[in-house]
């Protein structure tokens, strides 16, 4: 029989509950977990949130951890995902195997950094700084944490599909023999950077979100950790297995979904024909769902065009947590995993008047028998995920026919000078004006590649970079600190996903294909290559575009050197193009 990815265990803590246990019981019974604000100090306090019913003193002491130094939100809440998974996949002692921990976040600790912020600025026996963009950091804190010390870490950070992201280069991790277990998931715990980000794009709702109704009015903002086990053939110790997955991009705009859905479809439909299902196979999907004016239409669209006449039950759970951002992947396949085990659809809560046009999502129903269901996870730049996941096991084929590669073009930027050479390539002064220097380098270093190796559009964009758009995430801060939460630019927060360069560079050239953003310190272009590898040999791709993208500012540099670590490069953007030779 061919290996099947196993799901031998799965953590979860969020809005709704603290552990599997109590987050079953919630979706059962129709508990929302969306509150008034209790743990986030934001002058915000009238937008509701889906907060973890835990203080950060309650969370250490559960996890045994002594230390008086402050933790992130974002890392405790993971250690507690994780731990739960691990103990109920039985693991045992895991020293002697190939493990890896898969994280995917955005803000990373940026809690921790907006509290030490004015501080780091100006206090010199401050040696410690939480990095917010330094995604890696945060996984390799949570590894350690978690006993997972031996493990290989990798951070993932592509927006509100992260999570999703991490599970699918888990199972290819797999697939290929590279490791015996991951660990895969996301977390993300509130801060006020992204309260205040996403509502000066004027998309939060001041009451409980109402996804696909006719009266939504925007999504309300969650935090939350899920964590899955991942292993081949797992046995009796399976609760799920992994059938299929697709990833895409929807190449349309940095914040805004397609009118058709395009990202969203070719990531279902790919999903679909990896598990080698029929639309007809579906009995549930748990859509990504936001509540917004603009995505639920979008995916409505992308769903009618998969499923036709004969839609399964659809809801959006995001009105029990709230939108988990970067965990919302992994928190939705914990509920998909669950609807399989005990057969019930989740509720679309607040759902009363259809949208015209719109799909009509479930009440939730109970016994129930569901094979498979679909899983989908959306985030800004349009990178667009979708995962099936099986009650019984899906076998996949070793490669039989393996492709090499070879690197046609290598093209870099680190002088500031050069930036002005954007007009050979038809960016004129206006539209180079609203990039950041290091989108500018990205964009150049990435046009100059695909012109020398004759490609007007790549089949994959792979980025990698530790910090992401650092200036642009700074500017936000200062800006929350001069302006109280008010009067805020939202052009600064649109910029500032580490992911932002990859989307960016889709939408310039049209590409829908494959795009994914590393961001794990030094290691983050290893793991791009070895990705863009993956696809390449597998026969996936033909051309994929990968770069390495870097920067920094005069704030952060002081602080490394009061740290006593290397002050990197002002300015660094390289791209590569591999074919498949």
């Amino acid at each position: 029989m061919a290996d099947s990815i196993s799901i031998s265990g799965m953590g979860i803590v969020c809005s709704i509950g603290n552990n599997v246990g109590e987050v079953l019981s919630s979706l059962k019974e129709g508990r929302r977990g969306i509150r008034t604000m209790k743990y986030l100090n934001s002058r915000h306090n009238d937008l509701p949130v889906g907060e973890v019913m835990l203080s950060n003193d309650e969370m250490k002491a559960l996890l045994g951890i002594d230390d008086p130094a402050p933790v992130s939100r974002t890392t405790l809440m993971a250690v507690l995902a994780i731990r739960e998974a691990m103990e109920q996949a039985k693991l045992g002692d895991t020293r002697g195997k190939r493990v890896a921990l898969i994280s995917g976040t955005t803000v990373g600790v940026m809690d921790l950094t907006e509290q030490y912020f004015a501080q780091m600025k100006t206090d010199d026996s401050l040696l410690y700084m939480p990095q917010s963009n330094e995604c890696g950091r945060s996984t390799n804190e949570i590894a350690a944490l978690s006993g997972l010390e031996h493990a290989r870490t990798c951070t993932i950070s592509t927006a509100c599909s992260s999570a999703l992201n991490s599970i699918i280069i888990a199972a290819e991790m797999l697939k290929r023999d590279e490791v015996d277990i991951v660990i895969a998931g996301g977390t993300e715990g509130l801060s006020r950077f992204h309260l205040n980000g996403f509502n000066t794009l004027m998309i939060l709702d001041k009451e409980p979100c109402r996804p696909f109704d006719a009266t939504r009015a925007g999504l309300n903002l969650g935090e939350g950790a899920a964590f899955l086990v991942m292993e081949r053939n797992a046995g009796d110790r399976s609760l799920a297995y992994v059938a299929g997955y697709g990833n895409h991009c929807d190449a349309f705009h940095q914040t805004a979904s397609s009118e058709n859905g395009e990202g969203a479809y070719l990531a279902m439909a790919d999903a679909l024909a990896m598990a080698g299902l029929k639309p007809s196979d579906i009995q549930y999907v748990n859509a990504h769902g936001t509540g917004t004016p603009n995505n639920d239409p979008s995916e409505s669209n992308a769903l009618k065009r998969i499923f036709g006449d004969a839609m399964p039950e659809v809801s959006s759970t995001k009105g029990f947590t709230g939108h988990t951002t970067s965990a919302s992947g992994s928190i939705e396949s914990v509920f998909c995993i669950l609807a399989l085990m005990h057969g019930f659809t989740p509720a679309n809560i607040g759902f009363s008047h259809p949208m015209e046009g719109g799909i009509v999502p479930t009440k939730g129903s109970t016994g129930v028998n569901l094979e498979n269901v679909l899983c989908n996870a959306f985030g800004f730049g349009g990178n667009d995920s979708s995962l099936v996941l099986s009650k019984k096991p899906v076998g996949y084929e070793p490669l039989s026919t393996v492709y090499k590669y070879g690197i046609v073009a290598d093209e870099t930027v680190s002088d500031v000078a050069e930036l002005s050479r954007l007009k050979e390539f038809g960016i004129g002064p206006m539209e180079s004006r609203r990039m950041g220097k290091l989108m500018k380098a990205a964009t150049l270093s990435a046009l100059r590649a695909m012109e020398k190796a004759g490609v007007k559009c790549p089949d994959a964009i792979i980025s990698a970079t530790s910090k992401g758009m650092l200036e642009t995430s700074m500017q936000f801060l200062e800006d929350i600190e001069n302006n109280g939460e008010d009067q805020l630019k939202p052009t600064l927060f649109m910029q500032s996903t580490h992911n932002t360069i990859s989307s960016a560079i889709a939408i310039r050239t049209g590409c829908h294909g494959y795009n994914i953003t590393y961001s794990h310190g030094d290691k983050s272009m290893d793991l791009a290559l070895e990705d863009a590898v993956r696809l390449i040999e597998s026969g996936k791709a033909e051309y994929v575009l990968v770069g390495c993208y870097d920067e920094s500012i005069p704030l952060t540099d002081a602080f490394a050197e009061r740290a006593g670590e290397p002050v990197p490069q002002p300015l660094y953007a390289r791209s590569l193009i591999l074919k498949r030779l």
